[in-house]
């Protein structure tokens, strides 16, 4: 008999692929529009230049910060349904068995053969099937905070770099537009790379990552120039 094949699936992927998008996504938007807002307030290129270094830096830490706090809560919620689960096993078996055995039956599967199965679930590992069947936690969609924290910083950095280094290549007239269109060419590539890593069509994501960082850089644009037109 051949040994079953092993399946890859796109959900494992969700953890850090969201995280990785989100931190190149922000990395390119934020340090490109404040790049954009300076440059709309003033031609002085070492002035953008500060400008971008400085979003690079602070964005990367308040991701890897809004990353790790914000997924570790949801780590702590997972872990009190885990414990509270622990214990009703303990203390209600016979009230999980029923439990297990109803959600089978919600599925479709007879009430004889949910129950026969919900025995079997049991007796092989009670917690692992009550926190897949039950509590819809399984391995590939846990909360892991450490790994969220790392793949937004060190991607928002990667993102907020691509900005960084057109600026350099670009003559300090056009810094503004040069940064803005490099910058949504890299945006759209961005979301046409991350639809097909995670197996969606790549129009949609292209189309609207492409159209919210315009949107960005125009209204930074608008506030620098206002800005610089005041001072």
């Amino acid at each position: 008999m051949k040994p079953p094949h092993r399946e890859n699936h796109l959900i494992e992927r969700i953890g850090w692929l969201r995280a990785a998008v989100l931190g190149a996504n922000d990395g390119i938007i934020s340090t490109a529009s404040l790049m954009v807002g300076v440059a709309a307030a003033s031609t002085n290129a070492s002035e953008i230049l500060v400008a971008g270094v400085a979003s690079l830096v602070a964005g990367a830490m308040s991701m890897a910060a809004g990353e790790y706090v914000s997924v570790s809560s949801q780590a702590d919620t997972e872990n009190a349904d885990l414990r509270k689960e622990q214990r009703e096993l303990a203390e209600q078996p016979e009230s999980e068995l029923t439990e297990l055995t109803q959600i089978y039956v919600r599925r479709g599967v007879e009430p004889a053969l949910a129950r026969q199965v919900a025995e079997q679930m049991t007796a092989k590992d009670a917690f692992t099937t009550h926190a897949r069947d039950e509590l819809g936690l399984a391995e590939h969609v846990v909360a892991r905070p450490i790994q969220a924290a790392l793949t937004s910083a060190v991607t928002f950095a990667l993102g907020a770099a691509i900005p960084l280094v057109i600026s350099l290549l670009a003559p300090t007239a056009l810094i503004a537009p040069i940064v803005s269109g490099g910058s949504l060419v890299c945006l759209a590539a961005l979301g046409a790379l991350g639809a097909r890593a995670g197996g969606a069509d790549i129009w949609k994501p292209t189309v609207r990552v492409t159209f919210w960082g315009a949107i960005a850089m125009a209204a930074t644009a608008a506030i620098g120039t206002l800005v610089g037109h005041a001072v």
